[in-house]
Order: C-alpha cells, then structure tokens, then sequence
C-alpha cells in the first residue's frame, strides 16, 4: 500500500466557514468568518449508529474513526463501501461482516467534551491488559512540533472556535485534523489511520484540547504512545495513562510542560536556551481567542 503524503487543514476551503456580519465593542459594523457547523448522521451496515455536529470536512474519515474508536470497526473488518449523502447529512459504512450493537447502543455514557462526545457501551473495554509500546521521547521534538503546528495555516487562526489534532513521527506533523469537538478531530485521525493501514507505534498525537480520560482511551485504542497537549490534564485521563503505559504531557507553552505518565521514556536533549516563548499566546490572539 502506498503510503498518503501529509494532510493539513485548507482555511481557504468555502465550505468550512461563512462571514457573519455583527458590531464590535466600540459599535462599529463588522465581518468576520465562522466555522461551519453541521450535522453528520453515521450508519454501520443499515444502522444507524450516531449523529455528530461537525465542521464538515472528511467525513469518511470521522465515520471510520468513530466506529473505530467505538471498538465497532475491528483490525481484520474489511470495509466494502462507504457512502456518504451531502444532501441527507448521512453517511453509510459497509463492511464485509455482519454486526449486532444493540447492547452497545442502549449504554451511552455523555462525556465532557465541549462538543458533547458519545461513548457506547463500557468505556474501557478493549482496554484490559494494554500496554502501549515504551517509545522514546525528545523534548527537542516537542519543542520543534509547538513551534511548527502553532504557526501553520488552520481554520484556528483564520475563525477560531475549532479544535485541532495532530499525528506526528518524531518531529514531524503527518496529519493535521480539526473539528468543533476534540473528540471529532482525533476520530478523524484514527479513520485515516484505519483507511490507509497506518500504525501507531512510532507516532505522536498532539491535541489542542484537554487530557480527559476519552482522549487516552481513544490514543490507545490506535495504539500511539504518546499524547501531547498545551491545555491541561483530568485526573482520570492521567490514571488510565498510567495503567496502559501512555507517555502523557500536557501544558506545553514556551519552555514549559508537564509530564504526568511515562516521564522515565523522556530524553531531555533540547538546549531551552534556543527555545523561543509561547507561540500559542500568538497564535490565540491573532484567532481573536486571547
């Protein structure tokens, strides 16, 4: 299988956002431009599985990462089709076996994304006994992927109100996801990861949201070692880090961050004398988010 080149966020895509017209705090008139927000109804086989409010971008690729996520996708599933409807708001997955989540769709537990994120059915199942690959980690890589992913072009800085998510090899970003809900993009990532046979072992996932339990579960669910981001930490997300061995670090501004599980697999190799400052406080203000 050939391996699919770097995937970024396209800010410039008409589709993702709309000018909304309003007045500032001086009474001035004023436009700006809004992310999208729509709803995408998923199916597994003729049933429907969910309906996730999203910005609209790949839903290929967050129908498979959901079902994925969801333990209702597994390694050997063969997918024959996936259809989706832009008109309906639907998408359609097939795949070569039959399935039966009825028990999975009678539990649902409500977590706490801004979004609103759904789990089916027990949240650790396929949890039990993991233990993610002890992969090293450079804080020379952080740094380096801070510095790029909090520069680049994305539907953050042109409207703001977004999430994003970012696998990464070392100090590479390979795929950049964002969506109105974190839980949205990381699904993203998983469905492309699932679609083009892409493992985990050797990647990092940087998320500009917090470190909530979900979050882990679904990190190592696509069995990546390492979860980064530059907000904070929930102290249920970092026990189960803990337990499945996932190096987890979170509020990596400038110089700074934390690391709550996995510290003994950080090689501390980058000169902070070279580093510069926070370039997220840049980039949330030119945003208009701080």
């Amino acid at each position: 299988m050939t391996r699919p080149g770097p995937l970024f966020p396209d800010p410039s895509d008409p589709r993702l956002t709309r000018p909304v017209s309003g007045r500032d705090h001086t009474g001035a008139e004023t436009e700006l431009r809004v992310v999208t927000e729509r709803p995408l109804t998923i199916f597994l086989n003729g049933r429907e599985i969910v309906t996730a409010m999203t910005v609209g971008d790949y839903p290929e690729y967050l129908a498979l990462g959901f079902l994925r996520n969801q333990g209702m996708l597994l390694d050997d599933d063969v997918v024959t089709g996936v259809d989706h409807d832009e008109e309906l708001d639907t998408i359609v997955v097939r795949t070569g076996r039959e399935t039966g989540y009825e028990e999975k769709l009678k539990k649902k537990t409500r977590t706490s994304g801004c979004a609103v994120g759904t789990v089916f059915g027990d949240m650790m199942e396929g949890l039990e006994g993991l233990r993610l690959p002890q992969a090293e980690l450079r804080t020379s890589w952080l740094y380096a992927l801070a510095a790029e992913i909090n520069t680049m072009p994305s539907l953050y800085l042109a409207a703001g109100a977004i999430h994003g998510t970012v696998l990464c090899h070392r100090d590479r970003p390979l795929v950049y996801m964002e969506d109105v809900g974190r839980h949205n993009a990381v699904d993203k990532i998983a469905g492309w990861m699932f679609r083009h046979g892409e493992r985990g072992e050797d990647r990092l996932l940087y998320t500009t949201g917090r470190l909530t339990s979900e979050m882990v579960i679904k990190t190592a669910r696509m069995g990546i070692p390492a979860l980064v981001s530059r907000s904070g930490f929930t102290a249920w997300g970092v026990g189960l880090a803990r337990e499945v061995g996932l190096t987890l670090i979170g509020r990596l501004r400038g110089r700074r961050f934390l690391c709550l599980s996995g510290a003994e697999r950080l090689i501390f190799d980058a000169d902070l004398s070279a580093v510069g400052g926070d370039p997220a406080h840049a980039r949330r203000k030119a945003a208009g988010d701080g």
